[in-house]
C-alpha cells in the first residue's frame, strides 16, 4: 500500500531546502555567551586590582597580572565582600554593650505570687503552693531545700516583693542575675533563711517543725549561721517566733534570730538576697538517723545555753530514774490531777532511786524546761504542744501520752505527731491511754462536728491501768539502767556539741 503523504513530503523538502540554502555565518549564541563571560571576568580582575594595588603614577607603568595572582586577588575580593556583608547584617555584639544586655535581663524579670491559688485545694501536695514554680534540691536522707544562687538557679539571686500579712498571693518572688537586679531593688548581704510554715510559729510543735530543717542545713554546711530570717505562713509575712522557739534558735545558732520586717522597704520595692536558703517541707526527706543527729545538736546547744550538764553522770541533782508529770491547764488537762499524781507517785516509790516530779509547762521558763527534761527519764503528759519538750531528754527516754474521748476516730493523722517526734529524736513512745468517757455529742460518734466538742475535753483516769502501765515502764527503764552501769556505756554521755 502506498503511504505517500503530500504534506509530509512538502515539509521535509522545505527543511532540506532551508539547510542547503543558508550561507556560512560566524554568529553563534554560545560564542556570544563565552565572549560576554570573558569580558565580565576581565572587568572583575581590573576592579580587584584597583582595590588591592596603588594607582600608578604617570611615571610608573601598570604591572601585568599573572593568572595565579589574578585568582588570588579574586579569592581575597570574595572574602572582603563576604566580611563586609556579614558585618552589615550582624546585630550589635552584646559584649560591646553590657549595659544594654543587663537592661534586657532586668526587663525580663517576672514576679510570681508566693501563694499559687491554683493549688489552694492541695497546698502541701507535690512541691506545694508556696513558690510553686520552683523545685527542691533532694539528696538521699537529707532535708529538702532550695538555695540561691546555685547551679539549679543558674547563678541567680532570689528576690522578694510585698509585705502583705493577710494574703500571700499579694507577695511575690522572682530570680534575677546579680548584674541585672530589678529596678530599685535592695540587695541584702549575708545568709537569709526563708521559712514557710503551713501553721504558725507560736505553737512550739509547729514552729519547731518549720525551723528544724534549717538546723539540718546549718549542720551539713560547715555550721554557717544566718544573718536574718524571713518567715511566711501561707505566703503571708510573719514578724515573730514564739518565745520558746526564739530562745531555742538563739541557743542553737549562738545568736538571737533576727526576723526581717522590711521596715525600710516600700511595699512594691523588690528585695534581693546575696545568699538564701528556702525550706517548705519541714523534715520531709530526712532519714531517721539524720533527724536524730539534728535533735542531738539542738538538745546539746540548749543545755549549754542554759548551763545544764551535758552528761547525766556529772549532775548531782539527777535521780537514778526521773519521772515527770508535765501537766496542762485548761484544755486536755486531767479532770482529777490529785488522783493521777497519786497513782504514779505510788508506783515510783516502789522503785529504788525513782523520783516523781510534777511541773506545769506554762509556769516554766525556757531554761527551766530544758533543765526539767534533762532530769527526766519518763515523761507523762496529755496530748499537746508541751510534749514537744521530749527531745530535750536524753536519748532512749520514755514517753506516756493521754487523750480525751473521741480523738481516735476524729482527730486524723495529726494526733500521732508525738509518736513521730519520739522516733525522730531517739525517744521511746510507750503508748497512749484514751479516755472512753467524756462529754456527749448530739451527733453520731463518727460525725466530724463532734471533734469541736472532743478536741479540748478533759481527761479522766483509770487507776488500775495507770498503775500497771507505770510499773511496766519503770521496770524496763530500771533494767536498762543496770545494763548501762554494767557496761559503763550510758546513753546520755555528751561532752561537746557539734558546730562549736
Amino acid at each position: 500500500m502506498n503511504n505517500y503523504s503530500p504534506a509530509f513530503h512538502r515539509h521535509k523538502s522545505l527543511k532540506q531546502e532551508k539547510n542547503i540554502m543558508l550561507p556560512f555565518s560566524c554568529y553563534s549564541p554560545k560564542l556570544s555567551l563565552y565572549i560576554l563571560a570573558t569580558c565580565v571576568i576581565l572587568l572583575m580582575l581590573l576592579q580587584i586590582r584597583s582595590l588591592h594595588t596603588v594607582l600608578p603614577t604617570s611615571s610608573s607603568p601598570l604591572p601585568s597580572l599573572s593568572p595565579s595572582a589574578s585568582w588570588s586577588l579574586f579569592q581575597q575580593s570574595q572574602n572582603l565582600v563576604l566580611s563586609r556583608t556579614l558585618t552589615a547584617a550582624s546585630p550589635v555584639n552584646c559584649t560591646q554593650n553590657p549595659d544594654s544586655m543587663n537592661q534586657k535581663l532586668r526587663d525580663s524579670i517576672t514576679f510570681l505570687p508566693l501563694k499559687d491559688l491554683r493549688f489552694s485545694n492541695q497546698p502541701l501536695d507535690g512541691h506545694t503552693w508556696f513558690m510553686s514554680s520552683m523545685y527542691d534540691t533532694r539528696e538521699e536522707g537529707e532535708v529538702q531545700y532550695q538555695q540561691f544562687p546555685s547551679e539549679p538557679s543558674k547563678g541567680r539571686f532570689l528576690c522578694l516583693k510585698g509585705r502583705d500579712t493577710h494574703d500571700g498571693s499579694w507577695n511575690y518572688y522572682a530570680l534575677a542575675w546579680p548584674e541585672a537586679l530589678p529596678t530599685n531593688a535592695t540587695l541584702m548581704k549575708g545568709l537569709t533563711f526563708v521559712s514557710y510554715n503551713h501553721y504558725n510559729y507560736d505553737n512550739i510543735w509547729h514552729g519547731l517543725s518549720a525551723v528544724m530543717p534549717f538546723v539540718a542545713w546549718h549542720r551539713k554546711n560547715s555550721c554557717e549561721k544566718p544573718t536574718r530570717w524571713v518567715l511566711y505562713h501561707w505566703g503571708e509575712l510573719r514578724f515573730k517566733m514564739g518565745t520558746w522557739l526564739n530562745l531555742l534558735m538563739g541557743a542553737t545558732f549562738g545568736q538571737a534570730p533576727y526576723i526581717e520586717e522590711f521596715n525600710d522597704v516600700d511595699d512594691d520595692q523588690p528585695v534581693c538576697f546575696e545568699k538564701a536558703v528556702v525550706m517548705r517541707h519541714n523534715e520531709g526527706g530526712m532519714s531517721r538517723e539524720r533527724r536524730m543527729e539534728v535533735y542531738d545538736l539542738i538538745r546539746c546547744k540548749a543545755r549549754v545555753y542554759c548551763n545544764v550538764s551535758l552528761d547525766r553522770r556529772d549532775s548531782h541533782e539527777r535521780p537514778d530514774i526521773g519521772m515527770t508529770l508535765l501537766m496542762r491547764s485548761g484544755a486536755r488537762s486531767f479532770r482529777n490531777e490529785t488522783a493521777v499524781i497519786g497513782v504514779f507517785e505510788k508506783e515510783c516509790k516502789k522503785v529504788k532511786g525513782c523520783r516523781l516530779m510534777v511541773a506545769y509547762s506554762n509556769n516554766l521558763t525556757f531554761c527551766q524546761q530544758v533543765k526539767q527534761m534533762s532530769l527526766t527519764d519518763i515523761l507523762i503528759s496529755p496530748h499537746g504542744a508541751q510534749l514537744t519538750n521530749m527531745f530535750l531528754m536524753d536519748r532512749n527516754s520514755s514517753v506516756m501520752e493521754f487523750y480525751p474521748k473521741g480523738w481516735l476516730k476524729l482527730a486524723g493523722v495529726g494526733q500521732y505527731v508525738y509518736h513521730w517526734i519520739a522516733s525522730w529524736s531517739g525517744m521511746r513512745h510507750r503508748g497512749e491511754w484514751r479516755d472512753p468517757n467524756g462529754e456527749s455529742c448530739p451527733y453520731s460518734d463518727e460525725d466530724h462536728r463532734c471533734m469541736s466538742i472532743y478536741k479540748n475535753g478533759l481527761i479522766g483516769y483509770n487507776e488500775t491501768h495507770f498503775a500497771e502501765w507505770a510499773r511496766n515502764v519503770l521496770n524496763d527503764v530500771q533494767t536498762k539502767r543496770f545494763e548501762e552501769e554494767g557496761t559503763k556505756n550510758g546513753t546520755a554521755s555528751m561532752k561537746t556539741c557539734d558546730c562549736n
